[in-house]
């Protein structure tokens, strides 16, 4: 055969043979075994390649068809698995050098054409992909490096036009934004994600072709996809040549030449689209976009910036006068102008679209800077300030490529100090759309110099004439000469320079204050949140510099400036505000007085004499008789004028508010000059008080002197009544607004000024008050007390009468400061007008008129008084009024306290009515004021306001249920009254006595629950605003009510359960509206619940027994069962009214028992109803049609065998839990658990027994769930064995004990043992199976005694058992949070296990589980059977063992240990192990060392667990993993250091290198993330900061272990600290921490740390010194002096 096929070499070459036949012929000889051909492919790889060069270069001809099949051939060949292997086995195989430039030329054909190239594009890259995968084949190309780089540029190019189809049908604004938010990548990408060692070369074929497989026609996508899969490899390929090439010189002319513009633009677009629809629709991954951009800057930094190019850099960028001009032989051989080669190729037109030009060139410069500085910061030395110099030469030659005006700036010329970049018409103007895209790259550039730490200050004033300063001066003075306040990045340029020196714009700071503080017009989201931050460094930076009093000169200068003060924003945000605050606080005294004086100063000298201008000149036109034209005019101007002044005013006045209220107060301690400065700060403030009020009085007498004489005018000839008098009377309302803000600011300074004086009073003796002594003088003529004068004028209206709503807020402030006094004042108070007054001023305070209008809407109030108005007035005036409830509550009247529950009530309701919706957390609403009230332990101490309170939720109650529908039989408590709300409203001061007849409602109580009648039937809307009410009612603490409220509140909710029901229900039996009924009932069962555990509920027990209400409870809900108004049983809202019901029982059962008063009448009541033979006959499950169809039915139904059945389990629960107590109490517990069993063994025997209902078969307690059957069961057998252990007790009867229902708990326990692993189970099923187990296993060896035959069952029971709780361990359905759950029943189940087993059992217990603790299983894949031991060891080791048990346990502990030790190194190879396996392993490891604390008495041990603690991943994990991997960790070590204090001698350092990991981990996790803090795992985080603080402490308290180490551990942790920005929360936690090993720290630490640290670490830890020293230290220190 061989002979056949060995002229086929023949056949190909002969001209004869079709083309056709030809391609058949080579298609078989490839794949056939017979085909004998000497190097065979090399020789069919030839003749393809041979051929298709023939057919391009027109010497042979052929069809299409046959030129596709040929290209499909050979794509065959490339990708087949034959060639791949007999190219390992070592042999060569080589394509021709005219095949690569075929591959370019189709490649350019490509680009040219596109889709409609000649041949299918995804089948010439996958022939690219395939020479590129293999070494061998891709010499075609490496060989020479100008056809790799014709290669590159030519995928690139297509690359390039395949991502900017979708992009070029956009427009151009999406593509101008998207560069902007893209353009600021660059200066925040680790330098690590340049490192092309991350990404190795794919040298894998993805896929393998047979030969014999036809290749399909792919699609669009599939082309995209494998063009950026052929990209990606020929960009490693490249880089590997690049990386051969021997002459730098040549790689960058190559690459400046053809490469920097294709890779930019590529580099642009897959950046600036990463998330757009065009990299879904080219099925373009995040990861492989993120790839090929590594590449690219790789392939950029190691050609444009190697290390041999340093020095023709250096010639370039620092020209020397002796090297310039002149190159000697002996000179760096590199390009002549490197960077102005690359500047001009990016600035060069043609390579890209001209809208997206400028954004490439923008987002490239940033980018370049960052390679630069990477390849040449490093220095030492002297060398290191000269490579400062040369990236900052760099960096100045970038930005003057941005055509950003500073052209002309040469940073090293001679007169560069004083150049000045001013407006020339000749400079290229930068278009609008390029501001955003300059500004983002000027502020990367800056930013990567700050980090890079090329500016020093002294280097560069001292050696370089200040060069530095001067250029980014230029750019201050250009930001400033060309502002863009409405966009964000020009305000972090303007924070970006200030943080690298504040003297840069120092001299422009009055510029500074103005564009991006003071007259900063754009109120967008994003430009506010910039500003704030510029604002914020830049009192953060005069803070530093103790020069905050400057700033406040600067800006006060720009605010008196003459400006339209309306246009202007709010001077202090609410950030800015709060940054003041802390700024102020850590500046001297001293510096925030002389703020205050200038503010004052300003006021004085700027404001005053334009508010007292108008009046000079009005008197002055009068005197001269002035009436014309010109006079009225200048009158107008005038007016404007004061207006503006008094709106400057107003913002002056906030500010001084701001600060005063800020600084630390004067106390004894206080130096005498900072109280002498204090005083003449108040005087000066009191003066200008004055100054204003009486410009205040002055201007009302002219205001109304204008106004008087505009109406006499009218009036004596209407028809004159001319332009002029108009224009009198707009000028009134300008007064009228002067007049409002100046007295806003007026009552701001004054109630400033008295807050403070009397603060300063009251702490600090040497300062003498002015408030007392001013109200003195005045009240000397009224003959009336000092502190009650200024009271009854604020009230009277006289001096400030209220016009606007920051003023009259103002005022009740002021009226609030001055009861104080009074209050401060004893005999004062003894006197009979003080109390008229005080009442008075309550009133005045609380203006109740105030709050009859809408209290919410959607108006919010951020806490600070200067944004005060019409919207938020209600909400700041509320939230002082609740603020104050406890000085202003005892002089209310009872109506006005009244009005004020109505209005926290009704706020809290509207609340709920709008779903809740508040805004920011940082805003107030009347609705969350209110909440936040209820909600605090303040208001139980305020007994008036919470009866009222109380009162009027039942008012609201009592007026729903008299609005609902009345049944026939009418309750008393709805005959009383009238119905309808004028008869609630008139109640509302009374008590709820008068309300409430309690008799007349227990009497219906009764009755209802005799008859199971309903007599108020509730709609939807009636039933939801119940449960609103109800939620209210929950959060106020019950021990705050007094016994008539409770007993009213109580008996009422009470009727509601029992008398009520919803409309629907009755129409519909089971309707979808039936769960808002049931979910009532829940809110309702709970509330009672929470009233039960009031101390005042034996009010109640007056008026009615409890087990009357016991019993009208459950009789109640049986009666809404009963008529089918409720869901299936399995619904939630049913299982969550079953839970409340069990409460409710439990807890009145409790409360019988506790109280020991008529035990025997109340627990005999409720026991009978329940055992009583209609009960009985209920629990006698007979389903009719209603459990099947679902339709009501008379007769007994499973709901009602449910509620029975929970009912009487909760009440035998409630009793077993009380029985020890007392014999008596014993004897009383015992009948009535007698009595209950016995009703439920027939009633659970009924339940598992299978009925036929409606020709269908149902199994009842598969209805009412095996979960609930199992727990009224384990209920059972705890009830006889309770009553077995008091009759032990009471008798000394050698009798053996016995059970009644041992046949079912027999006959369960076989069923449990089947069921609870044969299938996945619901949780609730396996936790009541296991504690059904535990209960059997503790009745079965108490009452089978220990004859050998029964011991041999018991035996069998016992392994019976642990099979199967080894089984359920390790069933493959459970998740870990499921195993957690189990847990503690199978904690129980193990305790009975072992408290009284043999040794025997016990060792078999411990072989079980030394045989699963096997890494070969784990290895396998079957984590989980060795998950079951691992669990089981953890609670065996917390379990109270027999002594012989005990010692066999601990004697195969260390055993034990190693194994999990080896079990935790396995499991860590698989990262998704960590929760499911590796956590719970580290913790029964932990419990092991925990609970062998003396018994675990080898170190060597202890050190073995330290080693696998080390190999716990704890990067790249979620937060839930991270945080249960951190917390497993951390526990292990507070295990070792708190129990095992004796192994810390010798693994001190072991232990440390675990910790160290902790923190390393929790700052990388930790470390700031812009917006994204905020999130709901920031918690995790912060949560784990916290145990590191623990920990820290536990190591500083074990300081002889530690001693020697401290210095190392805080040189590990500011070593972290340096490469990280900690969360602000995150840092407090672990700076506190790190504070008490510094305490450890001895002064030669401290000097070993600030020599042998590195240079930016150094920086980190003088800064953590430096805090330490001021504030823990000193602190400390102040503690030791009282510490004995």
């Amino acid at each position: 055969m061989a002979a056949i096929y060995s002229g086929i070499h023949l056949k190909l070459k002969s001209p004869q043979t079709p083309w056709e036949d030809k391609l058949k012929l080579a298609r078989f000889a490839w794949i056939s075994t017979q085909c004998l051909l000497p190097n065979k492919e090399q020789v069919l790889l030839d003749w393809c390649t041979h051929a298709l060069t023939g057919r391009y270069n027109q010497k042979v001809e052929f069809s299409q068809t046959v030129l596709e099949g040929l290209w499909c051939y050979l794509d065959d060949l490339l990708h087949s698995r034959k060639l791949h292997s007999f190219l390992k086995q070592g042999k060569t195989v080589s394509l021709r050098l005219n095949m690569a430039q075929l591959l370019l030329e189709r490649l350019q054909e490509c680009v040219r054409v596109g889709c409609k190239s000649v041949v299918c594009v995804s089948t010439i890259l996958s022939v690219c992909r395939g020479l590129l995968s293999s070494p061998a084949l891709s010499s075609v190309f490496t060989t020479k490096y100008e056809l790799m780089v014709d290669f590159l540029v030519k995928l690139c190019s297509l690359a390039c036009c395949e991502l900017q189809q979708p992009l070029l049908t956009e427009p151009l604004m999406s593509v101008t934004c998207q560069g902007e938010v893209m353009a600021e990548r660059p200066s925040t990408k680790p330098a690590g994600d340049s490192d092309n060692s991350q990404m190795e070369p794919n040298a894998d074929v993805d896929g393998e072709l047979d030969a014999n497989e036809s290749t399909p026609k792919p699609k669009e996508n599939l082309r995209s996809a494998n063009l950026f899969e052929v990209l990606l490899q020929a960009l490693s390929c490249y880089l590997s040549v690049q990386r051969q090439q021997a002459n730098p010189n040549r790689v960058f002319t190559t690459v400046t030449n053809q490469l920097i513009q294709p890779l930019v633009l590529l580099r642009h677009l897959l950046t600036s689209g990463e998330f757009a629809p065009s990299h879904t629709h080219l099925r373009l991954r995040q990861q492989q976009c993120r790839d090929l951009r590594i590449k690219i800057e790789s392939i950029l930094q190691l050609s444009l910036f190697p290390s041999e190019h340093l020095t023709t850099y250096k010639e370039e960028l620092l020209p020397s006068k002796e090297e310039s001009g002149k190159r000697g032989p002996g000179g760096a051989r590199g390009p002549l102008k490197p960077v102005g080669v690359m500047l001009s190729k990016l600035s060069a037109q043609g390579y890209c679209e001209p809208p997206l030009h400028y954004t490439v060139k923008s987002n490239t410069l940033p980018l370049l800077f960052k390679f630069f500085v990477e390849s040449y910061r490093k220095g030492r030395g002297e060398g290191e300030e000269v490579h400062r110099m040369l990236c900052f030469s760099f960096l100045t030659r970038l930005v003057q490529a941005l055509d950003i005006g500073l052209d002309g700036y040469s940073p090293l010329s001679a007169n560069a100090k004083q150049l000045v970049p001013e407006k020339s018409p000749s400079a290229r103007p930068c278009s609008p759309e390029s501001w955003s895209l300059a500004l983002l790259a000027v502020e990367s550039l800056l930013s990567q110099a700050l980090s890079a730490d090329i500016y020093n200050v002294a280097a560069d004033r001292i050696r370089h004439g200040e060069v530095q300063l001067n250029f980014y001066r230029a750019l201050g003075q250009m930001l400033f000469n060309q502002a863009q306040p409405s966009i964000p990045a020009w305000y972090r340029c303007l924070k970006v320079l200030l943080s690298l020196n504040h003297l840069i714009l120092e001299p422009d700071l009055d510029q500074l204050s103005s564009s991006a503080w003071v007259n900063s017009e754009c109120m967008e989201a994003r430009v506010q949140k910039a500003r704030q931050l510029v604002v914020c460094s830049l009192l953060q930076t005069y803070t530093k510099l103790r020069q905050l009093p400057r700033l406040f000169s600067e800006l006060l200068s720009v605010i008196c400036q003459p400006a339209l003060e309306n246009l202007r924003p709010p001077l202090l945000s609410e950030g800015i505000s709060a940054s003041l605050r802390s700024c102020l606080l850590d500046t001297p005294p001293s510096q925030g007085l002389e703020i205050c004086s200038l503010v004052l100063e300003s006021i004085r000298k700027y404001i005053l004499p334009d508010l007292v201008k108008e009046e000079r000149e009005t008197e002055k036109m009068e005197i001269e008789g002035g009436g014309d034209d010109e006079g009225e005019n200048e009158e107008i101007k005038g007016g404007q004028e004061r207006e503006d002044a008094s709106l400057k005013l107003s913002s002056l006045g906030q500010l001084l508010h701001v600060v005063m209220f800020s600084l630390k107060t004067l106390d004894n301690a206080s130096p005498v000059p900072t109280v002498r400065q204090s005083q003449g700060l108040m005087e000066e403030m009191q003066q200008v008080v004055k100054e204003l009020l009486h410009v205040l009085s002055t201007g009302r007498n002219a205001v109304k002197t204008n106004i008087s004489s505009v109406q006499s005018t009218q009036k004596k000839d209407k028809k004159n009544f001319d332009h002029k008098d108009s224009e009198k009377v707009s000028e009134s309302k300008m007064a009228a607004l002067w007049e409002e803000k100046t007295q806003e600011a007026a009552l701001l300074l004054r109630y400033t000024w008295v807050e403070v004086d009397t603060l300063f009073s009251l702490h600090c003796s040497k300062y003498t008050p002015l408030d007392s002594a001013q109200t003195e003088v005045a009240s000397d003529t009224e003959d009336r007390a000092p502190a009650l004068t200024p009271l009854e004028s604020l009230m009277s209206g006289e001096t400030f009468p209220a016009c606007s709503p920051m003023s009259c807020l103002l005022l009740k402030l002021l009226t609030l400061q001055q009861m104080k006094k009074v209050l401060l004042d004893t005999p004062l108070l003894s006197e009979p007008s003080t109390a008229a007054l005080l009442n008075r001023a309550a009133q005045f305070i609380l203006a109740k008129t105030e709050f009859e209008v809408s209290l919410d809407g959607d108006h919010v109030w951020d806490g600070q008084i200067g944004s005060v108005n019409a919207g938020s007035y209600l909400i700041a005036h509320w939230y002082h009024v609740i603020s104050n409830l406890p000085l202003i509550a005892p002089y209310l009247s009872g109506e006005d306290v009244g009005h004020v529950a109505d209005v926290l009530v009704s706020s809290v309701l509207s609340r709920h009515t709008d779903g809740g919706t508040d805004r920011s957390p940082g805003c107030l609403t009347v609705s969350r004021a209110s909440s936040q009230l209820l909600q605090s332990p303040i208001f139980a101490e305020l007994p008036p306001l919470f009866s009222a309170t109380v009162r009027s939720l039942t008012h609201k109650i009592i007026g729903v249920l008299r609005a609902a529908q009345v049944l026939k039989v009418c309750p008393t408590l709805l005959q009383e009254e009238g119905t309808g709300g004028n008869s609630v409203e008139r109640d509302v001061s009374q008590p709820l006595s008068t309300l409430v007849k309690k008799e007349s409602i227990v009497e219906d109580i009764v009755t209802s629950s005799k008859t199971g009648e309903m007599s108020v039937l509730l709609t939807d809307k009636q039933n939801k605003e119940l449960v609103n009410l109800l939620q209210i009612l929950a959060n106020l603490n019950p021990d705050g009510m007094n016994s008539e409220d409770l007993s009213s509140v109580f008996l009422l909710l009470f009727f509601m359960l029992t008398s009520t029901s919803s409309q629907s229900e009755q129409m519909v039996a089971v309707s979808h509206e039936s769960g808002d009924n049931a979910e009532f009932l829940v809110k309702l069962l709970r509330v009672l619940t929470f009233l039960l555990e009031s101390n005042n509920f034996h009010g109640v027990l007056k008026l009615i027994h409890a087990g009357t209400l016991l019993q009208a409870a459950v009789s109640s809900l049986l009666c809404h069962s009963n008529n089918g108004r409720f869901g299936a049983t399995s619904s939630s809202d049913w299982l969550d009214l079953i839970k409340e019901v069990q409460g409710f029982i439990r807890c009145l059962v409790q409360l019988i028992i506790n109280r020991s008063s008529s035990v025997r009448l109340n627990l005999d009541q409720f026991a009978s109803y329940l055992t009583s033979k209609e009960e009985a006959s209920r629990l006698t499950v007979a389903p009719s049609s209603a459990t099947v169809s679902g339709k009501p039915d008379p007769g007994p139904s499973i709901r009602s065998v449910h509620l029975l059945l929970a009912s009487s389990t909760a009440f035998s629960q409630a009793m077993i839990s009380n029985l020890g107590r007392s014999k008596i109490i014993d004897k009383i517990l015992t009948q009535m658990l007698a009595r209950t069993t016995a009703s439920l063994g027939p009633a659970v025997e009924s339940t598992l027994k299978s009925q036929t209902v409606s020709q269908s078969v149902i199994q009842p307690a598969s209805i009412l769930g095996q979960a609930f059957v199992i727990e009224v069961v384990t209920v059972m057998l705890h009830c006889e064995l309770s009553s077995l252990s008091v009759q032990e007790g009471d008798t000394q009867d050698d009798n053996q004990p016995t059970l009644s229902h041992i046949t079912l708990y027999q006959g369960f326990c076989q069923q449990v043992l089947k069921e609870i692993s044969s299938a996945h189970r619901p949780v609730d099923f396996l936790v009541s199976s296991l504690r059904f187990l535990s209960a059997f296993y503790k009745a079965v060896r108490k009452t089978e005694g220990e004859e050998k035959k029964e011991g041999k069952k018991f035996d069998e029971l016992y392994m019976q058992i642990l099979q199967t709780v080894h089984r359920l361990l390790s069933a493959s359905g459970l998740s870990a949070n499921e195993v957690c759950e189990l847990e503690p029943a199978v904690f129980e189940l193990l305790r009975h296990l072992v408290e009284k087993s043999s040794s025997d059992q016990f060792n078999l217990l411990l072989m079980t589980i030394r045989d699963r603790l096997d890494t070969g299983k784990l290895r396998a894949g079957n984590y989980r059977e060795v998950l079951s031991a691992v669990v089981i060891i953890k609670l065996l080791s917390c379990c109270q063992l027999p002594e012989p048990c005990s010692k066999a346990l601990w004697l195969i502990a260390p055993q034990i240990i190693s194994a999990m030790v080896f079990l935790v190194r396995a499991s860590t190879q698989d990262v998704a192990l960590t929760l499911p396996f590796t956590v719970p392993t580290v913790m029964s490891m932990t419990s092991l060392l925990r609970q062998g604390e003396g018994l675990i008495t080898n170190p060597h041990h202890v050190i073995l667990v330290l080693g696998a603690l080390q190999s716990v991943p704890l990067d790249h994990l979620t937060p839930l993993v991270y945080q249960s991997a951190f917390l497993a960790v951390h526990e292990a070590l507070f295990a070792i250091i708190q129990c095992h204090p004796q192994a810390m001698l010798n693994a001190a350092p072991s232990f440390l290198n675990v910790f160290h990991r902790l923190v390393a981990s929790i700052m990388q996790e930790g470390r700031q993330r812009g917006d994204g803090d905020t999130d709901p795992d920031s918690d995790v985080h912060l949560q784990c900061s916290r145990l590191i603080e623990r920990m820290y402490s536990h190591i500083a308290a074990t300081a002889e272990s530690f001693t020697t180490l401290s210095a190392f551990m805080v040189a590990q942790y500011v070593t972290e600290l340096q490469k990280v920005t900690l969360r602000p929360d995150i840092k407090l936690h672990l700076t506190e921490g790190i504070y008490q090993i510094l305490d450890l720290c001895m002064e030669q630490d401290i000097k070993f740390l600030t020599a042998g640290l590195q240079m930016g670490v150094r920086e980190v830890f003088n800064e953590l010194y430096g805090s330490y020293t001021h504030y823990h230290k000193a602190q400390r220190q102040g503690e030791d002096k009282y510490t004995v």
